[in-house]
């Protein structure tokens, strides 16, 4: 899934269900300067979605 958000960043958001994210990221994307952000927004939201799950599945284990 890291390389699709660092090939197609839009369809990383699309997979996860940020429709209106994916649309601005192809909307950056298109221009060859906002690739790179695009990419690394791509990047860094798919391990903070990681990192979210991980915390609710411990406080989940805690309670």
């Amino acid at each position: 899934m890291i390389l699709i958000a660092v090939l197609l960043p839009w369809l990383s958001f699309f997979f996860r269900g940020k429709i209106l994210s994916g649309i601005l990221c192809l909307i950056l994307q298109i221009t060859l300067i906002g690739w790179l952000p695009a990419a690394i927004w791509a990047v860094a939201s798919r391990v903070d979605g990681k990192n979210r799950a991980r915390i609710q599945r411990l406080e989940r284990n805690i309670s």
